[in-house]
């Protein structure tokens, strides 16, 4: 099965969207393929304010949050793996849901350019 995550962070967000509070996320700005702005990531983790009047173009689907917002006066363009939003809460009250950290996924080892590649016949075995 697919990780719930992705749905749960946008159930939660809608719920919150409909009492009328701020959405927040607390992401992993470590983990692979987020990008945010690092200037504001503290002890590993951003706290992003994801209120549809405070952002734009905001996409909650299941490979990826996205949207622009400005920092600083700066506008940037955010993504967040599902997979790495620790929470998803109300400003307001904190109202919302906790995600466990996930293991960071091990990055793929470089290819090496220089070495032969496989035969595509190298791992058959030879049956008399």
């Amino acid at each position: 099965m697919s990780p719930n995550r992705p749905y749960m962070v946008r159930a939660i967000y809608q719920w919150i969207c409909d009492n009328d509070l701020t959405p927040h996320l607390l992401v992993d700005a470590h983990y692979p393929g987020v990008l945010v702005p690092q200037e504001f990531v503290q002890d590993g983790h951003i706290t992003l304010n994801v209120a549809p009047r405070s952002v734009a173009q905001l996409a909650l689907d299941n490979e990826g949050i996205t949207f622009s917002a400005r920092f600083g006066g700066i506008p940037q363009h955010i993504f967040v793996p599902p997979m790495a939003v620790l929470a998803v809460y109300a400003r307001e009250n904190g109202e919302g849901m906790a995600f466990d950290p996930v293991a960071h996924p091990d990055p793929e080892p470089p290819l090496d350019m220089k070495a032969k590649p496989a035969s595509p016949r190298s791992h058959l075995k030879v049956i008399k």
